[in-house]
């Protein structure tokens, strides 16, 4: 036998496995990912429709620090000007009001003509780029050198104001000094020979020297090449228009849309509670998952798939039949009991029907026990004809000795009706379908349904019990301590991985295992996610048509009050854990 209760635990090598797995989930959430490319594109016809009639003229300007020696290969002119504030004094008012007389632009429209203009420079260089947009291509290139001349004659009167105002200041210095000069000559020339005339001319001297320095400085300033630049590119019309184009802005919006939409995909996905994968249901059950039924084929068709409408359907039942036949947990004991997590268990009861088909056309003797006793249906959905009495009506105790029904335990399921289902091409099964009890606790507990279910223990039998959903109802923990094998059939968008945990838990307490899970879609006209009532007794469910008649004219049950089971775990003084159940009334069915 083989053991298929692995851990599911992704190895080290399996990496570009799980990274393609995960991007399959991203493709989930296709509302995100659409929402995301419309409003690339909405953007890419925004931009492909405003920069249509946009264009783009450049002019670029090569920046000169004054000298008085241009072909002086120590002069830096880099540490003479900075770049980053002339830039600034580029984009000025002061240089678009300058542009705006010579374009004959009103001031009013000063801070349009200012908003077209970009200015850069390109990184090592001395260079200033002018970049002008504008709605046609020669006003434009007009604007762009307008911009330029601007500047360049405001850069020209900065220095020669700043020239004027160091010559002025020099000036300003040698004026007194070549004064006082001319009043020291005058004394020299009256005075006699002699120690006071010497002292005299050594002032003279020194007065001289400092006239003569400042002469030089102010020589030095006036012999200046004060050019601001030169333009090296004027602009010039541009041909094309500065857009990418409708079909570029078009790609590239759906680009960045796409982008967008897998991020918040990417998002959604972390923060969403659902599994988002096998693996992830395999982690929380700790249990392999066994199949998943093909899309649309999970339910709202018969419960008994026919391999001729639907052979993808019908092998992957007989696919998670092989694999429980060959789990040693399950073919020792052979008793599975099939349950879903909350809500509908319409797939549940499909699951179970078409796993005893399969088990029946592998010569099984094959007993299918419906232990939903609030909504029993399977009877009314299946093709099924009155069969002999089953074995555990003759056992001491059963009807077939004399007792009646309800004696035992005031209860009156199961009352020994079978029926057998035909299979089409594999075979026949028995069925004991359910039947709505006055206390369902009672029933499920009964000694009756114990011995029916150890019918699993007779050679080359096998048995199915269908209950209803694990976190509705207690009544499948009522069941596990006789039916140990559990198989969980789930909607994995429909239900948290935390509630996956909780029904492992909740199994592993009352004594059981979970065997594994079989994945399904949701079914047809079904909203997904989680049932109502979290944590509570579920409400109950449309009951379908009325059960067939039992042989012998039997009436169908008329609506009686009912009772919810909730289980409440035990830790006896030795360690042990049972379960108990604990009968509340929720209301009349």
């Amino acid at each position: 036998m083989i053991e298929t209760n692995r851990p599911a635990a992704a190895p080290a090598e399996d990496e570009p496995d799980l990274l393609r797995d995960q991007f399959r989930q991203l493709l989930r959430y296709r509302r995100l990912l659409g929402a995301g490319v419309g409003i690339g594109l909405l953007g890419g016809v925004y931009l492909g429709i405003s920069t249509a009639d946009t264009y783009v003229a450049t002019a670029d300007i090569v920046l000169r620090a004054p000298t008085d020696d241009p072909f002086n290969p120590s002069l830096a002119p880099d540490k003479a000007i900075n770049i980053g504030s002339e830039r600034q004094v580029a984009l000025s008012s002061s240089t678009a009001d300058e542009a705006a007389k010579k374009l004959g632009v009103p001031d009013s429209g000063v801070p349009a003509l200012r908003s077209g203009l970009q200015v850069t420079n390109p990184p090592q260089t001395m260079v200033l780029r002018f970049t002008y947009t504008a709605s046609t291509p020669g006003e434009a290139a007009k604007r762009a050198n307008a911009m330029t001349a601007a500047y360049l004659l405001k850069r020209q009167e900065s220095l020669d104001v700043t020239r004027d105002k160091m010559v002025k200041g020099y000036q300003d210095q040698r004026d007194p000094v070549a004064k006082q000069l001319d009043e020291l000559v005058k004394q020299i020339n009256s005075m006699p020979s002699g120690p006071g005339r010497d002292a005299a001319y050594s002032s003279k001297t020194d007065l001289q020297s400092k006239v003569n320095t400042l002469n030089s400085n102010i020589a030095k300033l006036q012999a200046l090449d004060m050019a601001p630049g030169r333009v090296t590119s004027p602009a010039t019309p541009p041909g094309d228009s500065d857009g990418p184009g409708l079909p570029m802005s078009l790609a590239l919006g759906a680009a960045v849309g796409l982008a967008l939409g897998l991020l918040a995909a990417w998002v959604r996905l972390v923060f969403d509670p659902a599994p988002r994968s096998e693996g992830d249901v395999a982690r929380a059950l700790r249990a392999p998952v066994l199949g998943s039924l093909p899309r649309d084929k999970s339910g709202g068709g018969p419960l008994l798939a026919a391999g001729e409408e639907d052979p993808r359907l019908a092998e992957e039942f007989r696919s998670v039949a092989f694999r429980l036949a060959y789990d040693s947990r399950f073919a020792d004991r052979r008793r599975l009991l099939v349950v879903a997590p909350r809500g509908s268990s319409e797939t549940a009861a499909a699951v179970a029907v078409n796993l005893a088909a399969s088990f029946a056309e592998t010569g099984k003797d094959v007993l299918l026990i419906e232990a939903d006793l609030r909504t029993p249906v399977l009877a009314s959905q299946l093709p099924t004809d009155a069969g002999g009495r089953p074995r555990w009506s003759q056992m001491p105790g059963g009807p077939g000795a004399g007792g009646r029904p309800g004696q035992q335990g005031d209860s009156d399921w199961p009352d020994g009706r079978q029926l057998v289902v035909d299979a089409g091409e594999s075979g026949a099964f028995d069925l004991i379908p359910g039947e709505r009890v006055r206390n369902v606790a009672r029933a499920l507990t009964s000694p009756r349904a114990t011995r029916l279910i150890s019918e699993a223990d007779s050679p080359n039998s096998t048995v199915v019990v269908l209950a209803p959903p694990v976190l509705s109802y207690a009544d499948a923990l009522a069941l596990v301590d006789r039916v140990d094998g559990v198989l969980v059939v789930c909607d994995p968008r429909a239900v948290h991985r935390s509630d996956l945990s909780r029904i492992r838990e909740l199994i592993s307490g009352a004594g059981g295992t979970v065997l594994g899970a079989v994945l399904h879609t949701p079914l047809p006209g079904e909203k997904r996610g989680r049932g109502k009532g979290k944590g509570k007794a579920a409400p109950a469910e449309p009951a379908g048509p009325a059960p067939a008649p039992a042989p012998g004219g039997k009436p169908a049950p008329q609506p009686i009050p009912y009772e919810v089971a909730e289980a409440e775990q035990h830790i006896p003084g030795d360690g042990t854990d049972t379960v108990a159940l604990r009968t509340v009334r929720t209301g009349r069915r």
